[in-house]
């Protein structure tokens, strides 16, 4: 049953781990409403367009290079550096005032007053008979053509000097028209560079393909995630992964439905965010025109993609400031359309009836402690060989347990487990469940006894060591094997029983699946179980941290979205972070405090996220971090003294005494210092107290390299903004 009471029907096929999307997988699936939900080019509320024409203008929208983070669809690049703004009042007094000096000069030269030296040039450069000529036409043609030149002439460089030019691009026509929001005209692009007619498959010789998929764009037929899924096709047959004529042979056949994800679908049952697929976008609200934003992104869009997530997130705000509705879940939604495209895969775990999506927009939904649950997790994430499912059990029964100062030893936990799982897997081919675990790590003399006569009976001697081993140290002080015993208690409960199996019986998910483009919820059970949802969080991002860096083909991007990190921040979990940029894959962490991570970890943590987000609501001690972490800038500073001003003369005091009846001040002089001075990007005080609701402080960093600083964001409402 789903969170609101409808039953869930996934995972009725006997595998659930999805297949890589490809030619090979091309089948008819029945299309749906011509339009996908959230077309990005279609304003609320308008009707469908069963022509096409909304998605061929989306996809042939300018989608210009910008800076990390700016919401690229439709964008119009800005200055680095903002223009100076003359105020309107000072613009329109100069403007008018040379005006009235042009006027006054050629008034002044017309009537002689400046004498006539100004017609000079053209009495040198013109013969006497064409000025003093019988022909009155052209006579006058000639004088009256020079006084227009120099009025021209005049009239340009008042017009400079009172920038006119400022005040008609301020206030002409073409201001009058973007204030009305008049549509600009967008001309259909030629075709070899009109990406709806598909010019790389006809540049590549497939024109049969290129022409059936122009066809359904223009029919309707087509929608964003069609497009991205055929285009990350395509690029699998430039790579070598697939065959020339396969391909071709899918598109033609089944047109924008070829090369289907495995489980058919073609779009999410709904959308509640902006995405733009071409660029891989999901847009997240709007950059304020504060002046503490570079001038490049004030006013801008703000979105993210797979080339920031890399680097990995984390977001740190109160409970209620917005982290799972304005955050979470638009990554979610963003990361499970990139699925249906065959571009990524997406894990998301987080509390039951978090608001993570509906069970429908996901391939896997893993309900721990569900009756109901359909899939069940694997304890050992898919693994055979003991010593790997040992560290990944270890880290999460007693990983936050580890000392996280540099330089201390957390493997003893790993030895005990791999000391009682190795043998345990000799003799019955499998690991053990939970409360066979239990059972061993408590040291009951008669399930190690048992074990000890399977190694025996099955020749498998050289166990006995390991079996030896463990024994020699049970009831020694320090051992750890009782709080491991303890942990794992915490999961040997009555709710638990139906989950972690491993004698086949039931259908565990496992995270070596993020290989193909999967997507999976993991609802944990946080009430009543807080411990055992701490202990199932630092499992599965254990599980996510061994997997990923070890796929082979790491075309397809892997993500992680944790909602709420309580307790899951162990130095192994830093450590393993850090490499998942080179192993194309991110995580996303949320909390609501970094007092919920060990101080000496708190520094690592954000040096090994690429991205940090700092929202409404944050106490002073965790804007510090934040603060210290996002460091300093060189700014301007400007000190304006007033100094009074001693009149010497009675004239002087005189005019003095009749300023301050005036104005009701004494007359002052103000003295102005400019001087460059260091000074924190974004200050604790200012992230605890100047941050308003529904905003966040936002720094990014892509996988390239590139960064962009901190920027405040208003996520009110901008997803659904243009």
């Amino acid at each position: 049953m789903d969170s609101d009471g409808t039953r869930d029907t996934r995972g009725t096929h006997a595998n659930p781990v999805p297949r890589p999307a490809g030619p090979q997988d091309a089948r008819a699936v029945p299309p749906r409403p011509s339009l996908p939900p959230g077309t990005p080019d279609l304003p609320p509320g308008a009707p469908p367009r069963p022509d096409g024409s909304a998605f061929v203008s989306w996809l042939r929208a300018p989608r210009p290079e910008a800076a990390p983070g700016v919401w690229r669809f439709r964008y119009t690049p800005r200055p680095a550096e903002e223009p100076e703004r003359i105020p309107a009042r000072q613009l329109l007094s100069g403007a008018l005032i040379a005006f009235l000096v042009g006027w006054l000069l050629w008034s002044l030269l017309w009537n002689g007053y400046l004498g006539g030296w100004w017609v000079v040039p053209l009495e040198l450069f013109t013969p006497d008979s064409w000025r003093h000529s019988d022909n009155r036409v052209g006579n006058a043609f000639l004088w009256y053509g020079y006084y227009t030149l120099i009025a021209v002439a005049i009239m340009l460089v008042v017009g400079r000097l009172g920038r006119w030019g400022e005040v008609w691009r301020r206030w002409g026509p073409r201001a009058w028209t973007q204030a009305v929001g008049a549509p600009a005209v967008e001309r259909a692009p030629a075709p070899e560079q009109d990406p709806a007619q598909w010019p790389q498959l006809r540049a590549a010789g497939a024109a049969e393909a290129a022409d059936r998929l122009a066809a359904e764009a223009q029919a309707g037929l087509m929608r964003d995630v069609d497009q991205a899924r055929i285009a990350r096709a395509w690029q699998g047959v430039r790579s070598g992964r697939h065959s020339m004529a396969s391909f071709a042979a899918a598109v033609v056949k089944d047109g924008a439905a070829a090369c289907p994800h495995p489980s058919g679908e073609r779009d999410l049952p709904a959308r509640h965010a902006r995405h733009d697929l071409v660029t891989g976008q999901v847009r997240l609200g709007t950059t304020a025109d504060d002046p503490r934003n570079p001038y490049l992104y004030r006013g801008t869009g703000l979105a993210l993609g797979p080339e920031l997530l890399g680097t990995s997130l984390l977001a740190v705000g109160p409970a209620g400031s917005g982290k799972t509705g304005s955050l979470v879940r638009p990554l979610a939604e963003s990361l499970c359309l990139h699925a249906l495209a065959g571009r990524a895969s997406v894990v998301v775990v987080g509390a039951a009836g978090a608001g993570l999506g509906p069970a429908d927009s996901y391939d896997v939904v893993v309900r721990i402690a569900h009756p109901e649950s359909v899939y069940d997790l694997d304890l050992y994430g898919g693994t055979t060989d003991p010593d790997e499912a040992a560290a990944i059990l270890a880290e999460a029964l007693v990983g936050d347990l580890a000392d996280p100062h540099p330089g201390s030893d957390s493997r003893r936990s790993t030895t005990v487990l791999a000391q009682l799982l190795g043998p345990f897997r000799a003799v019955h081919g499998r690991f053990p469940s939970v409360p066979e675990l239990r059972r061993l790590l408590d040291g009951a003399p008669g399930p190690v006894a048992a074990l000890r006569k399977g190694l025996t009976a099955t020749g498998h001697e050289s166990m006995l060591r390991e079996l030896d081993a463990r024994e020699r140290q049970m009831g020694h002080p320090g051992d750890v094997g009782s709080v491991l015993a303890d942990r794992i208690a915490l999961l040997d409960r009555p709710a638990f029983a139906g989950f972690f199996d491993t004698s086949g019986q039931s259908r565990p998910f496992s995270l070596k699946a993020l290989d193909h483009p999967v997507r999976v919820r993991i609802d944990l059970p946080e009430r009543g179980h807080a411990d055992a949802s701490r202990i199932l969080a630092r499992l599965v991002l254990a599980q996510f941290t061994a997997s990923v860096t070890v796929r082979e083909d790491r075309s397809l991007f892997a993500c992680l979205l944790l909602d709420d990190a309580t307790g899951v921040v162990t130095p192994e979990a830093v450590r393993a972070v850090q490499r998942l940029r080179s192993a194309n894959a991110g995580v996303a962490l949320t909390l609501r405090t970094l007092d919920d991570v060990p101080r000496p970890l708190r520094g690592p943590l954000l040096g090994a996220a690429g991205c940090r987000m700092a929202f409404a609501g944050l106490t002073p001690w965790d804007g510090q971090d934040f603060a210290e972490v996002w460091g300093k800038e060189w700014t301007e500073a400007r000190d304006v003294t007033d100094r009074q001003i001693i009149a010497e003369t009675p004239a002087g005091k005189a005019l003095h005494v009749v300023r301050q009846v005036i104005t009701g001040k004494a007359p002052t002089a103000r003295a102005v210092t400019v001087r460059q001075v260091e000074r924190e990007r974004w200050s604790a005080s200012e992230l605890a107290h100047g941050v308003p609701a529904g905003h966040a402080v936002l720094s990014l960093t892509t996988v390239k390299g590139d960064h962009a600083p901190p920027l405040l964001v208003d996520l009110r409402g901008g997803a659904g903004r243009v």
